[in-house]
């Protein structure tokens, strides 16, 4: 928990609380700063929504100051109304900015104005937080052996339902063994007042952090002779008690899937950077099944349990036979008639060793009657997610769901590491965002990328806005108070060849080249793939005397702080390139985009998203690939102007958002730079920059 020291209550009745604006106000100036009229009309409009209980999205450009213009109006109805307001970022940064810094200086400055003083709060997910009573041996040791288990420190963190990523989360100690992580992770739980994950600096590989934490489902809840010490029951009574309570989009996704008590009960959720809100909800509905998860889940069983597993581990060796040559592809009409049988004997199998699986009265080997057993905790979750994962796949009506297969030789959808398994992922999330995370609290939806195309249209869409019964909402765009046309060009290479399945073309590189020349440095290069971004940085090394760092060369993190520090050196990367990078000043005068970046072809979850447009009579490719495309050029080219001094270039080398039908749709969405197609215009223009 996050929250102000204990303060008197002051004598404001709700009904004298001063207007947003003048609440909005009192924080701007305990932060320093001067009014913005995009910022007070933003935090007008978030009042306004609230009070009518009607939704809301904000474009809110760079500059704007967005975070207080939800805060101010939130925390000001949170006291007033003895509400709870939930506040969602997607990325861990912002989510620092909002509890560390912005959002107590909010509390602070309107305090005096309210009827008492506002409490904060931290929420994550489970897996977030350090069990102590795991960390204290309660829980079995995870197998294979801790100290035999080769490579755990090279396996970087998977976001999970509480964390919200990013590379510092990632960071490992240089040389250091899973023994080395474990033994830091056992003396910081002693140091340690949240146990939060995000805490600890450096961070530790995934493996090693299973070692002192549990799921949800894993969790012994009331039952843990720990609960007074519990990390994560520390932090949802605080949040139950708090009333603002700031989150992340993973816990949101938990949430819109159906999963109860995810979050305090709330009449308001504000989503920032909510661009990014219904991919991480596909992502918390999308499960995956492998020989490799059920033979898992059935050794828990047989450890923990001492249960017969027989008819499951034959369903595994099934299941793993006809993985062996299951096409990595996608099933549009559901699972195959064989592996549909197949997946059907897991579910079956897991649901009979389910029934076996209850509490021992006499407890577990080691431990006292009475005493909870986490390992068959363990082996009930495990099996009980199991089990759900083969009931969705096994159904005999999957078209509410995407399914397809990946395959570690092409990683088709996959994960990389040499498993081939199943996925099921929802064909839409607009009906679970709407149902679960709209349909009792009022949404407030705000981005730097929001109206694509010129139109909120798209993105109310996917959040749940449009089509029948749809509630009703209002769009507004707070501006920017950066002057684009006059602080940036946007220059579109209309005579180069559209780029095709080759990464990087030499016509491609001899332009790069010269506007990198042009502009003595000074560029971020953003790729729509990690081999065209080693490409260009390689040919790139060759070719000119600046220095050219590639995303993978380092942290990144420690890549744009070197970035920002030479004016000199370019900086080549791909996606977390596109929409995490703040470098205002002379760093950053050029941003090259190589080619639009729509989404690959083979994405099963985008293919069958558009095909069901196009049975529905839509264009799937505009209302999918040409949205996606649309978001992220939005995003890549708001890397150039952060401040009202900045100046510079965004240099798309894909003559196809010249000419192509769909064009001004993309540009549209950009940030209203001066456009041209002069190759030479845009070098002197650069030359002058750089003088």
């Amino acid at each position: 928990m996050t929250s102000l020291p204990d303060a008197p209550t002051t004598s404001t009745t709700a009904a004298a609380i001063p207007d947003v604006e003048e609440l909005l106000d009192l924080a701007v100036e305990a932060l320093g700063g001067g009014r913005r009229d995009g910022q007070h009309r933003m935090a007008v409009a978030v009042a306004d929504a609230i009070e009518k209980g009607e939704h809301l999205l904000v474009q809110a450009g760079t500059g704007t100051g967005k975070s207080l213009g939800y805060l101010v109006p939130a925390v000001r109805h949170a006291v007033a109304a003895g509400n709870k307001v939930i506040i969602s970022t997607a990325t861990l940064a912002l989510q620092r900015q909002v509890i560390t810094r912005d959002l107590p200086l909010v509390a602070k400055a309107v305090t005096p104005q309210l009827p008492r003083e506002p409490r904060i709060a931290l929420l994550k997910g489970w897996h977030n937080y350090l069990c102590v009573h795991k960390i204290g041996g309660g829980y079995p040791a995870d197998e294979p052996a801790l100290f035999d288990l080769p490579g755990g420190e090279d396996h970087p963190r998977a976001e999970d339902a509480g964390g919200s990523g990013g590379a510092r989360g990632r960071r490992k100690e240089e040389g250091a063994s899973l023994a080395d992580h474990v033994r830091r992770l056992h003396e910081w739980a002693g140091e340690t007042d949240t146990g939060d994950r995000d805490d600890l600096v450096p961070g530790v590989p995934e493996r090693a952090w299973r070692q002192v934490s549990v799921t949800a489902m894993e969790c012994l809840g009331g039952k843990c002779p720990m609960l007074a010490d519990c990390f994560p029951d520390k932090a949802r009574t605080a949040a139950r008690d708090a009333d603002v309570v700031v989150t992340n989009h993973a816990m949101l996704g938990i949430a819109a899937t159906g999963s109860p008590g995810v979050l305090p009960e709330h009449d308001v959720v504000v989503v920032d950077e909510a661009h990014e809100l219904t991919d991480r909800v596909t992502s918390s509905a999308t499960v995956d099944l492998s020989m490799a998860s059920v033979e898992n889940a059935a050794r828990l069983a047989r450890r923990h349990a001492g249960t017969n597993t027989d008819a499951l581990d034959k369903a595994a060796q099934d299941l793993g036979t006809l993985l062996v040559t299951a096409p990595a592809e996608r099933f549009p009409d559901g699972l195959p008639d064989n592996l549909r049988t197949a997946v059907g004997a897991v579910r079956d199998a897991a649901r009979e060793v389910l029934s076996t699986l209850k509490p021992d009265a006499g407890g577990a080997k080691g431990q006292a009657a009475g005493q909870p057993d986490s390992g068959l905790k363990m082996a009930q979750g495990a099996m009980l997610q199991l089990f759900e994962t083969a009931e969705r796949m096994a159904s005999q009506d999957t078209t509410a769901d995407v399914l397809w297969c990946s395959r570690p030789d092409n990683g088709w959808g996959g994960f990389g590491d040499n498993v081939t398994r199943l996925h099921a992922a929802p064909l839409h999330v607009a009906g679970l965002i709407r149902t679960h995370l709209l349909g009792e609290a009022t949404g407030v939806f705000t981005s730097a990328t929001l109206a694509l195309g010129g139109t909120f249209d798209a993105v109310a869409g996917t959040l749940g806005l449009k089509g029948e019964d749809a509630p009703p909402w209002e769009g507004l765009d707070a501006g920017s108070p950066f002057d684009y046309p006059r602080q940036g060009i946007l220059y579109i290479a209309r005579h180069l060849p559209a780029p095709g399945r080759e990464p990087t073309t030499e016509a491609q590189l001899d332009e790069i080249a010269e506007l990198i020349t042009a502009a003595g440095g000074r560029t971020l290069g953003l790729f729509s793939s990690r081999r065209a971004a080693n490409a260009a940085a390689e040919a790139m090394r060759e070719r000119l005397d600046f220095p050219i760092l590639a995303q993978g060369d380092d942290q990144l993190p420690t890549l744009v702080r070197q970035f920002a520090a030479d004016p000199a050196t370019c900086l080549f990367g791909t996606l977390s390139l596109w929409q995490g990078v703040d470098v205002p000043g002379p760093s950053c005068q050029l941003v090259l985009i190589d080619r639009i970046p729509f989404p690959r072809p083979d994405d099963p979850v985008k293919a069958a998203r558009a095909r069901a447009v196009e049975q529905a009579g839509g264009n799937g490719f505009m209302a999918v690939s040409a949205q996606h495309a649309a978001l992220l050029l939005a995003q890549g080219a708001g890397r150039l102007v952060r401040s009202t001094d900045d100046r510079g270039v965004v240099a798309v080398l894909d003559p196809r958002l010249a000419t192509a039908r769909y064009a001004s749709f993309l540009t549209r969405s950009m940030p209203g730079f001066w456009p041209t197609n002069d190759p030479a215009l845009v070098r002197a223009a650069l030359a002058r920059l750089d003088t």
